[in-house]
């Protein structure tokens, strides 16, 4: 039986008369590469503040790593990684010192940060860089960067918001197979994206539609349940009944 890392029970958040998120139950398991899309408006950032720990539901249920989103959102942040399409990283501070703030934030000994600090240099090819300012890096290495660092203290699970806007294909492809990579050590990583050639490379995808999840499913299962022969197509047949357009 596989491991749930994610559960979410009718999972609601109303803002007035205004229902953002409404009613979504879905699970994620263990080390899976789970898409979270639909189209700007539909509700995705307010579901993964509150998968996050950082926004309360209205009403209903989830946890994350175990932790309850409710009751626990402090022990929620400290099992997760987070990345955003703003890469999260200081630019006026250097790799190495990047890399040390961020190890302390996710409670590592000093020991653990020197030890993991090396090995993330030596892994990205940055020995020679490691005291440049991460302000001077080109994007794609930002973004390797940042997201290394969302994992450095092994989270359970790491949440990815649109990562890869504004980088090229080649780079694009290179950051999925370090997401492959996190998927073999067992962290389970739950992405944004409004690439859908970068649905296709999920384990599972869900695509929300004015607060609802509409589809969940493999990429070729809702290939098959739409009669579509791509994600972009499926996406079109969905996201074309949106009625509004924020979030």
């Amino acid at each position: 039986m596989r491991e749930t890392v994610i559960s979410t029970n009718q999972l609601t958040k109303q803002f007035g008369d205004f229902i953002a998120t409404n009613k979504i139950t879905f699970e994620v398991y263990k080390g899976e590469i789970f898409g979270f899309l639909g189209a700007n408006g539909a509700g995705k950032t307010t579901a993964m503040r509150m998968l996050c720990g950082l926004s309360k539901p209205s009403s209903g249920h989830a946890t994350v790593a175990g932790f309850d989103v409710n009751t626990q959102p402090e022990e929620i942040k400290k099992n997760i990684g987070y990345m955003s399409q703003k890469f999260s990283l200081y630019e006026d501070l250097t790799i190495t010192e990047n890399i040390e703030f961020f190890g302390g934030i996710y409670g590592l000994t000093n020991k653990q940060i020197a030890e993991k600090s090396k090995d993330l240099i030596e892994r990205l090819g940055l020995v020679k860089a490691k005291d440049q300012l991460v302000g001077s890096l080109p994007l794609g290495w930002k973004q390797k960067l940042s997201f290394s660092i969302a994992i450095l203290h092994q989270p359970k699970v790491v949440f990815l918001d649109e990562p890869t806007g504004g980088v090229d294909p080649v780079t694009r492809r290179q950051f999925w197979d370090m997401l492959y990579q996190a998927t073999e050590n067992g962290i389970t990583v739950f992405v944004t994206t409004h690439y859908m050639d970068e649905a296709e490379y999920c384990n599972r995808v869900s695509i929300m539609v004015d607060g609802k999840i509409e589809a969940l499913d493999s990429p070729d299962g809702l290939k098959k349940q739409f009669n579509a022969n791509s994600m972009d197509e499926v996406f079109y047949q969905l996201a074309r009944s949106a009625k509004r357009s924020d979030n």
